[in-house]
């Protein structure tokens, strides 16, 4: 499977989601990451290949605005802050 799809199925199963693998498709699948084959779309390996450091980044930048460069990564909370 793709590394998206593993490391969203980690992090669910991480918070104790029962059935965190069907959770994470699903979720791939509605954001038009993965298709109903669970091979990734061109949208989701543009996703995939930000690693990630460039997800937190991105995220980060569409809820508070900026640009992904703004901001820093830490990688022991999978969270961007706002660089000072």
């Amino acid at each position: 499977m793709p590394a998206l799809f593993e490391r969203l199925k980690r992090q669910l199963a991480s918070k104790g989601v029962k059935g965190a693998a069907g959770m994470a498709a699903a979720l791939l699948k509605k954001r038009g990451q993965m298709d109903s084959k669970g091979k990734l779309t061109a949208k989701g390996k543009k996703r995939q290949a930000l690693g990630n450091a460039g997800r937190a980044k991105d995220r980060a930048a569409k809820r508070s605005g900026g640009k992904p460069s703004d901001y820093k990564y830490n990688p022991k909370t999978n969270r961007a802050t706002r660089k000072k």
